[in-house]
């Protein structure tokens, strides 16, 4: 039974907010050694037959993956899905729901920025889409910072793209129960995304928990890219007071945008059951 040394379980291709293409993505987790790699991009799995052709034959085995947004307490929540079947027709159609709603978004996400001095960020956004169904915050900060208006991503989601901030608009995504459901019925396991990035409250982030193990959730990633190391021991005792399996995961969209190539996260605290163990 084969076991796994350096699972990279969410990472990102052009297919919607990435740099590379889903078989470049592939070839950097095979240089890095990345030995279990998900391709999950946001609400899009286009991506996935093209990263499986680049993996086919050699030491990493691709999981198709997909990143769902949904809503809760005023936050856009991720839910990762993994080992789904990517071909699911109600996984499809909803995702699909999904993109529809993104051109209005990125609409008012423009305008917003336009209030704030930042003129033509719809049309920048445009630019630097791959898919132009998956407009994204990415993609208006990729513009601004190559305006010279912000030094770097993280700065312009400080500044304008957080959550409170004048260019994340209100928008309603799934229901976490209903993208849980998504990726159950396409025969995956669903993670919670990057838990230390959300602004809830104790016992919001508990009902936030709740409801995403009741609607069938198995797993949450403990580090992740973004994670410091205070922050992963907090989510390692979430999952184990939970019983949550662990994922591990760069959240990688290019290089030099985030703290963490693929595969080369930290490893995950010993005693929890990582969630690559339901794979091999």
């Amino acid at each position: 039974m084969k076991s796994f040394h350096n699972p990279d379980l969410h990472c990102h291709s052009n297919r919607s907010d990435g740099h590379l293409a889903p078989a470049d993505v592939v070839a950097r987790a095979l240089a890095n050694g990345v030995d279990l790699l998900a391709l999950t991009d946001h609400d899009e799995v286009g991506g996935i037959d093209e990263a499986i052709a680049a993996a086919y034959g050699s030491k990493l085995r691709l999981l198709p993956g997909v990143e769902i947004s949904t809503s809760f307490a005023g936050e856009n929540i991720h839910i990762v899905g993994l080992a789904i079947d990517h071909r699911h027709r109600p996984l499809l159609d909803g995702l699909a729901r999904l993109r529809s709603g993104r051109a209005e978004r990125a609409e008012r996400i423009g305008a917003e920025l336009a209030r704030c001095g930042i003129p033509d960020a719809l049309a920048g956004a445009r630019r630097l889409a791959r898919n132009p169904e998956l407009l994204t915050r990415a993609h208006f900060a990729r513009h601004i910072v190559a305006c010279g208006l912000m030094p770097d991503i993280r700065t312009v989601f400080d500044h304008y793209l957080a959550t409170g901030k004048p260019g994340c608009v209100p928008h309603r995504w799934a229901e976490v129960e209903q993208a849980v459901s998504w990726i159950i019925d396409a025969g995956g396991v669903a993670v919670l995304a990057h838990p230390a990035r959300y602004r809830l409250s104790k016992a919001a982030f508990d009902e936030l928990l709740e409801r995403f193990q009741q609607g069938g959730g198995e797993a949450i990633e403990v580090v992740g890219g973004a994670h410091t190391e205070e922050e992963t021991r907090r989510i390692a005792q979430v999952a184990r007071r939970r019983g949550l399996m662990a994922s591990r995961a760069s959240d990688f969209h290019g290089l030099g945008e985030g703290p963490v190539d693929l595969g080369c996260c930290n490893p995950l605290p010993h005693d929890l059951v990582p969630v690559w163990s339901r794979f091999r």
